[in-house]
């Protein structure tokens, strides 16, 4: 630990209620199929430009391990966020193990439409 501050541009973390609402979104696009886990799935939609947003976990051990998401989503003008627990992450994906980023689809007629873009704009309120 330096003591320097996050840059909060760079590293946006959710806040409590976001993170609620962000991780709650997460888990219907997995029920709606519009989820892809893991950094390198995530790496993927991004490259292909079929991802809304894209949310990493805070606690990811080293962290430089997800740090090419965040240029990688600015490249493509794709919001990101970071969310406090790849645990918490992990359950909202579905999954029993906890997952350090995944990427939220596109999907023409997708039920989650207005909700995707809802989020969005919170976060990139974070990026102002």
């Amino acid at each position: 630990q330096t003591g320097e501050p996050v840059n909060p541009k760079a590293y946006p973390l959710a806040d409590a209620q976001l993170t609620i609402t962000i991780l709650d979104l997460v888990q219907q696009a997995a029920n709606y199929k519009q989820l892809k886990k893991g950094a390198n799935e995530a790496t993927k939609t991004l490259n292909r430009g079929i991802s809304e947003f894209v949310v990493m976990a805070a606690d990811t051990e080293p962290l430089e391990i997800l740090l090419h998401l965040p240029l990688l989503a600015e490249d493509k003008n794709v919001p990101y966020v970071f969310v406090p627990s790849k645990q918490a992450l992990g359950r909202a994906c579905g999954v029993t193990r906890p997952v350090i980023s995944c990427s939220v689809t596109t999907n023409e007629g997708s039920q989650l439409k207005s909700q995707i873009q809802q989020l969005k704009d919170a976060i990139e309120k974070l990026l102002i």
